[in-house]
Formats: structure tokens, sequence, C-alpha cells
């Protein structure tokens, strides 16, 4: 039985891949910073089959331990201080954890499992804000980094390193370049996810008015359920390698809102919206759009859940979720 440890398991990319590792026939870990972490019950309450494993990612020593106690085939990186406007007030612990903690994963790779003929394979969730002020579009793998915030740094860092294990040590270490992926298990601060669930409130007289920051910059937005099987598929390979997984196709955050209000049956949905200056951004990236060709051709990943069915579908889910809190179901 292959064993995979995973950090970020509360999150929603850990936790799709703790479903699709399982179906697989794996043996799932999953990385918790801290004993009495509240997150560690919803994940055990979900995914039953995840054996929880305390440590963090700002200790190495913690990280030497798990790799030991778990002995993984796979190790997934997904563990990171990931609200980028977060990034922005906190910019030191992002740093440490998003950038440095990747160093420190891959050290206790390096140092339970061997610096040569290292049996465990690594993957590294990198991000798409490493572009940030694009040089090209669509980006892809060589498109040069132009980071816009600290998030964008840190990740970038952590892209690098990981690169860097590879060629010094020989690890079979992989990056994943995502871009933005959603689904109803986003958490309520990320604006997809606040969009869907302040639109459910709305159909359902629970609340009138959404407030937003700015509607102009354009994503390129997927399902993560879709993604998290390109992660997989990178570890399955014979050689190591770096891949932009993303839809090729770009939305403005107005064209998300609008999708999203219509799917609910509210056409006359601009009378909902008001900005609020402190949700912009100081350093914001405007166009985010992949190009997936080389993943398309070298892992035969494509996408399944376009725009509008991914809109649907966490719009559908809020609109349970918010009418069974309210006693309307």
């Amino acid at each position: 039985m292959a064993r995979a440890l995973i950090t970020g398991i509360t999150g929603q990319d850990g936790r799709y891949l703790a479903e699709l590792l399982n179906s697989k026939g794996y043996e799932v870990f999953g990385l918790v910073k801290g004993q009495n972490n509240p997150r560690a019950e919803l994940v055990q309450q979900e995914l039953p089959f995840v054996e929880i494993v305390s440590a963090d990612l700002q200790d190495l020593t913690s990280l030497i331990a798990a790799v030991e106690q778990t002995q993984p085939d796979e190790v997934y990186n997904l563990a990171a201080i990931s609200f980028v406007a977060l990034s922005f007030k906190q910019a030191e612990l992002t740093a440490n954890v998003t950038g440095l903690g990747v160093l420190r994963m891959l050290e206790a790779i390096r140092m339970a499992g061997g610096s040569t003929n290292n049996p465990i394979r690594f993957y590294q969730a990198s991000s798409s804000e490493m572009f940030g002020k694009v040089r090209e579009t669509p980006q892809r793998e060589t498109t040069p980094f132009y980071p816009r915030s600290p998030y964008g740094v840190a990740k970038v860092f952590g892209h690098d390193i990981t690169v860097n294990y590879r060629d010094s040590y020989g690890l079979y270490a992989c990056s994943g370049i995502l871009f933005n992926h959603e689904s109803p298990r986003r958490g309520l601060e990320f604006v997809t996810r606040k969009i869907t669930n302040a639109v459910a409130r709305i159909k359902l007289g629970l609340q009138d008015t959404l407030v937003l920051g700015d509607l102009e910059p354009r994503r390129d937005w997927g399902f993560a359920g879709d993604y998290v099987q390109a992660m997989w598929q990178m570890l399955q390979q014979d050689q190591p390698d770096d891949y932009v997984i993303a839809t090729g196709q770009t939305h403005k955050v107005r064209d998300f809102v609008a999708a999203a209000f219509t799917h609910a049956g509210i056409e006359d949905w601009e009378k909902h919206i008001t900005q609020d200056p402190r949700f912009f951004r100081p350093a914001e990236v405007d166009l985010l759009v992949g190009d997936a060709s080389k993943a398309h051709d070298e892992l035969g990943w494509k996408p399944e859940v376009d725009f509008a069915g991914l809109v649907a579908m966490m719009v559908d889910h809020d609109l349970e979720v918010e009418a069974r809190k309210a006693g309307m179901s």
C-alpha cells in the first residue's frame, strides 16, 4: 500500500487530494499544526481514513519526526499562508511558512530519506501569483516571475528551492504552478466563496448587500477537484518536472459575480453590490491566464468542470448550507 503525507490537509486541496488518494488505495497521513487544532476534527469527521500527524512547517525537527513516523512514498506540500490579502499584513509570517516552510520540508525529506537515491517523491504547491505583473500572456512554465504580494514572493522562493533540491540532491521534486482553483470547500475569506455565499444569503433574504473590492482583475478559475488529479499525476512520471495547471480561460471578478447572481435567479444584481477601498490590494495582479499544454501533452490532464459549472456548484452548495442554517430546509 502506497503511503502519502499531505500538509495543508484541512484546506480544500488537501481534502480533495486525500479523497483521491484514498480511492487509489493509499494510506493517507495529514499534517496538522498542534495537538488541539480545531480544524483537525473537521478532517476526521469528513475523512475518517486520514491519520492525523502533528507537526509545524516552522519547526524542522517536528517535520523530520513526521516524515520518519509516516515513512511516506509521496509528500504533498499544500500548506501555506495562502490568503493573498493577509500576506500584506503578515508578510514575515507568510515568508516563514509559505517560503521557508518548503525548505524545511525538503530538508526533512532529505534527512529522513537520504541525500542520494532518496525514495520519497515531493510535490510543491506553486501558484500563478508568482507571475504577478505578467511578462507574457498566457503564462507558461518558462514565463519569468514578477510577484506582486508577499505571498507571491514567498511562493517564488518555495518554487525555486524545490528546483534547487531536485538539481542538487536528485530528489524527485515537482512543482505544480496552479492557477486559481475553487470549490464549495473554499474558505469564506476568498473572494469567490465570499461571492457565492453572499449571493445565496441574498437569494434567501438573509442579507441585502455584497461588499467587494476591485471587480476588474481577471483570473483563470478552475475546480479544485480537477487540479488535485494533476498533482497526483505529476508524481507518477518517470522524471520530475514542473507544470502549469490551468483552464486557459480568463474571467473578471465582475463576471464571477454576474454568473453567481444569474444562477441564483437574480437578474438586477448590480443594486446589491458596493465597493470598499479596504478590499483593494496595495499592488494588484490584473491578469492571469495559464497555458497548460505541457500538462495536457505529458500528463494527459485536462479540466472537467468549466467556469459556469464551477460557479453553479458553489452557489448551489451555499444555498443549501445557508437554508439549513436558517431553518428553511
